[in-house]
C-alpha cells in the first residue's frame, strides 16, 4: 500500500479550502483517506499564521511509515522545517528559450561587447 500526504479539496465553489490528508495513492483526491493531518486555506494572505496548519507529530509518524508527500505538500513541510526544502526551478523548462534563440542572444551579446571595445 503506497501512502501519500496530499491535499483534499473542500470548501465552496470559488472558495477553495484544502485538508492535508494521508491517503492510499489509489484512492480519489477528495475520497477516502486514513487521517487528516492539517489544513491549507489559500484565501488567506501568505504571511497569515492560519494559512497552513500542520499536525507535526502525526506528519513525522506518517513520514517514518513511508508516506510520500506530493509536490505542494512537500513545499509546506519544507517551510515548516519537517523535511528538507525541495528545489524548484524558477523558470519552467518548457518556456525556456530554445537553441536558436539562445544562439541569437549569444551573438547579440558578442556584438555589443565588440562595439564597446
Amino acid at each position: 500500500m503506497s501512502l501519500k500526504i496530499r491535499l483534499a479539496r473542500a470548501g465552496a465553489k470559488k472558495r477553495p479550502y484544502y485538508h492535508i490528508v494521508v491517503a492510499d495513492s489509489r484512492s480519489p483526491r477528495d475520497g477516502r483517506f486514513i487521517e487528516k493531518v492539517g489544513a491549507y486555506n489559500p484565501m488567506l494572505p501568505s504571511d497569515h499564521a492560519e494559512r497552513v496548519r500542520l499536525t507535526e507529530e502525526r506528519i513525522k509518524h506518517w513520514l517514518s511509515e513511508g508516506a510520500q508527500p506530493t509536490d505542494r505538500v512537500a513545499r509546506f513541510l519544507g517551510n515548516a522545517g519537517l523535511t528538507p526544502k525541495p528545489a524548484y526551478r524558477e523558470q519552467p523548462k518548457k518556456s525556456a528559450p530554445k537553441k536558436k534563440a539562445q544562439a541569437r542572444a549569444a551573438e547579440a551579446a558578442k556584438a555589443v561587447e565588440a562595439a564597446a571595445a
